[in-house]
């Protein structure tokens, strides 16, 4: 079942600090099947990551590790189920 993050950010300053691990986790995920997409809204504001999960239980597991959630990145999210229809 896939999970939809929709994320605003906050703490600004670590964002460029963090990329570059924050971008090896989420390589991880999707070399393990767990990561559908991800990406930066175009306003730089927040992003959008959506999972590939058991449970939201999982789905949330696996955003809190996201090294940018540790860092306080992400100041709020959203994670829902999300229906992939086309």
């Amino acid at each position: 079942m896939k999970y939809a993050a929709v994320i605003r950010y906050g703490n600004r300053e670590q964002i460029a600090q963090i990329r570059p691990i924050h971008r090896e986790y989420l390589a991880g995920l999707k070399e393990q099947g767990k990561l559908w997409a991800s990406g930066p809204f175009t306003d730089d504001s927040g992003a959008l990551i959506i999972y590939e999960a058991d449970s939201l239980e999982e789905a949330h597991r696996l955003l809190t590790e996201d090294p940018f959630h540790r860092a306080g990145v992400f100041a709020s999210y959203e994670l829902k189920e999300w229906n992939q229809v086309f």
